[in-house]
């Protein structure tokens, strides 16, 4: 019997295109292996549970005996945004990808937005969004008004200097956002971007949170929640499904915070899943194309993994996985269509076990479903019987 599956979400962390990636021009995106090609990577820990096993990964070695059952990932959904990934996770399948503003957003939700909040706004294009403060930061202090911008995913972002207009005031502001923007400019987040500094040394914050659209249908969290397990969501997992199926949310400061929260609530969540996502990964090194800041972040995790481990219980299941990729070798900033990781730990769960490659994310959902003995989400494959001692 199993009490608690600890979900953990490595965000960005791909291992190769998926044979549609053409189609989204990620051809060549390999996150993992691209950057063990590109820098010096070390991650024992991970190497021990079997991620050498899963691609050709310079400096990371096939493990002979992992401690870990073993796999690859398929996206089903269309699109390759983070709300796109975690939601198939939990069993909603999407058939069109959320929509996207290369050219920036109509002017008929710029005007209802600048009516509805009382104030003009600067940018509405799509760029990184460092690039964005360095050059409309100062105009922004001058005047007050926010900066919209959005990039090649489905986000409208709205920066803002700390200083100008608080955090809360621009979460309320992102609230409105998203009240305008439903179908068909329904975009998967809109995302507050505080930031502090002056002129040529803007800094964006910890403060940022993300407005995700509802989920079209009940998720495995629902369905967890209703039946009174608890559901723990560490760092932007409730705002990916805005709020819809958490017992608990707490929000983290950065990937090591994360890590703390997770090993505090393995002493003291009950019966339940705790779902974890480490963004550091995208936010500040994928989307910044800077692969040795990716493969340090990666080793800090790495040196962290036995801590979790040693804290976990003798009826816990670790879960390791990514929803998406965002190769920083690639001249894109933006995320890319790739096989995700699946590595699979626990006292009373089968090692070793090839899990092969998985056909859609919903197959974590299902496993889940079938651990906890609950009706079964629409849709996955449950590996359950693989793994089970």
């Amino acid at each position: 019997m199993i009490d608690r599956v600890l979900l953990l979400i490595l965000d960005s962390l791909g291992i190769g295109e998926l044979p549609d990636a053409k189609e989204y021009g990620d051809e060549g995106s390999n996150t993992l292996g691209n950057i063990s090609y590109a820098t010096v990577i070390c991650l024992p820990n991970l190497e021990k549970m079997g991620l050498g096993l899963l691609g050709d990964f310079r400096g990371i070695r096939r493990a002979s005996k992992p401690s870990a059952s073993y796999g690859v990932m398929s996206e089903r959904s269309k699109g390759k945004d983070t709300t796109t990934g975690h939601w198939e996770m939990m069993g909603i399948i999407l058939e069109e990808p959320f929509p996207t503003y290369p050219k920036g957003f109509p002017e008929d939700i710029i005007e209802q937005f600048k009516r509805t909040i009382d104030r003009d706004i600067l940018g509405n294009i799509p760029v990184s969004g460092t690039e964005i403060i360095k050059v409309l930061g100062e105009e922004h202090l001058r005047t007050g008004k926010p900066i919209i911008y959005t990039s090649a995913d489905s986000v409208f972002q709205i920066a803002a200097h700390e200083e100008i207009i608080p955090p809360e005031k621009l979460y309320e502001i992102c609230k409105i956002a998203r009240r305008i923007l439903v179908s068909p400019h329904n975009v998967s987040r809109v995302i507050a971007r505080p930031f502090v500094g002056r002129p040529g040394s803007f800094m964006r914050t910890a403060n940022r949170r993300d407005f995700s659209v509802d989920p079209p249908k009940s998720t495995l969290l629902d369905k967890m929640k209703e039946t009174g397990l608890e559901v723990v969501g560490i760092g932007k997992i409730e705002d990916l499904f805005a709020g819809h199926g958490i017992t608990r949310a707490i929000h983290i400061r950065n990937n090591m915070d994360g890590v703390d929260q997770l090993i505090n609530q393995i002493d003291n969540a009950d019966t339940g899943i705790i779902f974890t996502n480490l963004v550091d990964f995208d936010t500040l090194y994928g989307h910044r194309n800077d692969p040795t800041g990716y493969a340090r972040a990666l080793a800090e995790f790495d040196k962290r993994l036995p801590e979790i481990t040693a804290r976990m219980r003798d009826r816990d299941i670790l879960v390791i996985t990514a929803d998406h990729g965002n190769d920083p070798t690639t001249p894109s900033t933006d995320h890319s269509r790739e096989y995700v990781p699946l590595l699979v730990y626990g006292k009373k769960i089968r090692s070793g076990i090839d899990l092969g490659i998985r056909k859609a994310f919903a197959d974590i959902g299902q496993t889940i479903a079938e651990v906890f003995k609950m009706e079964g989400i629409e849709e996955g494959e449950s590996f359950w019987s693989s793994i089970n001692l």
